[in-house]
């Protein structure tokens, strides 16, 4: 069954939508955004949300001090890097969190899907102007015969998630702009989404 990571939650509404919806995980951004959340918010929501769904913290060149301090915290479940950061990294973060990491790569071209240490590997629209968020959907073809776990974002909605697990197989949608209204979470969006996705792959 594909899973589902509803991304960008930010206020305690957005955490009552996703306990009603039950994604499988939920995404607090770190990074600059109009989705941004520091670590005193992040700690208030993560106790607010049902221990079930995993937080994904979502970080950009993030500094390393700052994403173990959440990971020690409990705050994050899993580690998103989702700008420029190496290889090196992504060890040093499996190393001394223990946690899960998922490495983002902005797809142009089939050249941009690399090898990665990272546990996951997530392929999101590349856009020159910004790390994430654009809300543009890529060209999936560009993913045809790539194998292992990974996670697809990028400008996904109910308008074309079918299309996409269909087509791509992902092992979980990231979800965020497409279950929004007015630059904030849509409870009824979330929960049609999710419901939805359940229903395709199960």
């Amino acid at each position: 069954m594909t899973k589902i990571k509803i991304c960008g939650l930010s206020r305690f509404e957005d955490i009552a939508a996703v306990n009603a919806a039950q994604p499988d995980y939920i995404g607090f951004v770190f990074a600059a955004s109009k989705r941004q959340v520091d670590m005193a918010t992040a700690q208030a929501l993560k106790q607010s949300l049902d221990p079930a769904i995993k937080a994904v913290g979502v970080f950009v060149n993030h500094p390393l001090a700052e994403i173990i301090a959440l990971a020690e915290a409990g705050i994050i479940d899993i580690i998103q890097l989702h700008g420029d950061e190496d290889e090196a990294t992504v060890r040093l973060l499996q190393t001394q969190s223990g946690l899960p990491v998922i490495r983002a790569l902005r797809i142009s071209s089939p050249a941009d899907i690399q090898a990665t240490a990272a546990d996951y590997r997530l392929f999101d629209t590349y856009d020159p102007s910004q790390y994430g968020g654009s809300g543009m959907a890529f060209n999936w073809e560009l993913l045809q015969g790539v194998t292992g776990d990974f996670f697809l974002a990028g400008g996904l909605n109910s308008n074309n998630i079918a299309a996409a697990i269909q087509q791509v197989r992902p092992y979980c949608v990231d979800i965020s702009s497409g279950v929004e209204t007015a630059g904030k979470k849509d409870r009824n969006k979330i929960i049609e989404i999710v419901k939805m996705i359940r229903k395709i792959s199960c």
